[in-house]
């Protein structure tokens, strides 16, 4: 069992390349990926360190040596998310905080570009996004740390939580609400160096699919004007592009995890006996699989729709990219549900594959947006752009 690149019209020859690349790079590199000894820090940084060298970071942390924007191609983005997913989720999930972690630094022509990108690329640090909240999850326009202007720069306080690769990365994404009882609020964006006094990890969260998240702290954090990104204010604004360009990307991994459960599906009830006949036979088995396929197929192309949208057409695509987050990560929920009802008790057993894709994919249809917001995301866009034609 092995991943292919879908057949749809959405493609072009370097996609098709860029497939083999990514399964070629899976097989080669299988062994680190269902590693579990040592450290999970450890095992991360070596996922990381791996992607690099494999000249796979480089889609979503592009060149930038000639001053110029660089544009991102959404589709490969995906492709190589969805295909990692079907053999790692814990590769996909690093490959893409990695980008987004820096899209903020990549999307403009800050002065801190070169420093913070180049090492990222070749897997020397790593990234972590700190902006979720405790009681501002979902609700980002109210995260509730500060940044209160002080000379040359400014102190953070606050509490971040739900941080993936909070407690070995090397630095973070932070938004902060600012402190100017003189002025509005605004919401401005900074990179923080994780070495830098006053933060401290609080405690690392266990999660269901066995990837730990981490609070952290910004105890009175000085930080210089310079590692502000953008304007003051301009913090919400950089952030939301950034989940822009990945969001469709969850969506992909979403659907890598599915079309694992269907592979896994087709071996089970081909193979396994009940009621005189195989599982195979079965019309109701039949008929899950059909379901189980259409709605990977629903996912794929609200996903790659949304990619070559973003990529041929251009602009501000938040309407496209929630559809295909949404789209994507529901039906595949579908899917990877069904498969454990097809496995029975083996499937809710935590050595089984399909019990391992149900712990990973549950929580996609949170993090980055939950459905809900996608939803609200849709309804905006809608209702800006009239009734679709």
């Amino acid at each position: 069992m092995s991943w292919q690149l879908p057949t749809l019209p959405f493609f072009e020859e370097e996609h098709a390349r860029l497939a083999l690349e990514v399964q070629r790079w899976c097989v080669e590199h299988r062994e680190l990926l269902h590693d579990a000894n040592g450290s999970f820090a450890g095992r991360c940084r070596r996922i990381v360190a791996s992607l690099a060298a494999g000249g796979l970071l480089e889609y979503v942390l592009p060149n930038c040596n000639d001053g110029a924007v660089p544009r991102f191609d959404q589709r490969t983005i995906c492709i190589v998310r969805e295909a990692l997913a079907y053999e790692s989720n814990l590769a996909a999930s690093l490959f893409a905080t990695q980008g987004i972690g820096l899209s903020p630094l990549t999307l403009s022509d800050h002065l801190l570009r070169e420093r913070y990108i180049d090492r990222a690329r070749r897997g020397e640090s790593v990234s972590a996004i700190a902006i979720s909240e405790l009681h501002s999850a979902s609700d980002v326009a109210s995260v509730e740390t500060t940044a209160s202007p002080q000379p040359g720069g400014y102190r953070l306080n606050g509490e971040k939580v739900w941080i993936q690769n909070g407690h070995f990365a090397n630095h973070y994404f932070v938004l902060a609400r600012s402190a100017d009882r003189d002025r509005p609020p605004q919401i401005s964006a900074f990179i923080v160096d994780s070495g830098t006094p006053g933060i401290r990890i609080d405690r690392e969260i266990p999660m269901i699919d066995d990837c730990p998240l981490s609070t952290v702290v910004f105890d009175d954090v000085f930080v210089p004007d310079s590692q502000r990104i953008g304007g003051e204010g301009d913090g919400m604004r950089m952030a939301m592009a950034g989940f822009d360009m990945f969001r469709p990307s969850v969506g992909a991994a979403a659907i890598g995890l599915a079309k694992r459960a269907l592979s896994e599906c087709v071996v089970r009830v081909s193979s396994r006996r009940m009621f005189g006949t195989r599982m195979s036979d079965l019309d109701g088995v039949q008929t899950r699989l059909a379901e189980m396929r259409a709605d990977i197929e629903a996912g794929m192309l609200a996903v790659y729709s949304a990619a070559w949208t973003a990529d041929v057409i251009g602009g501000r695509r938040s309407t496209e990219a929630a559809l295909a987050k949404l789209i994507a990560t529901e039906a595949a929920q579908r899917v990877v549900d069904a498969a454990v009802q097809l496995f029975g008790a083996e499937g809710v057993s935590g050595e089984s594959v399909v019990g391992r894709l149900y712990r990973e994919l549950r929580p996609m249809r949170i993090y980055e947006g939950a459905s809900e917001i996608q939803k609200k995301i849709i309804a905006r866009g809608i209702l800006r752009a009239g009734a679709p034609t």
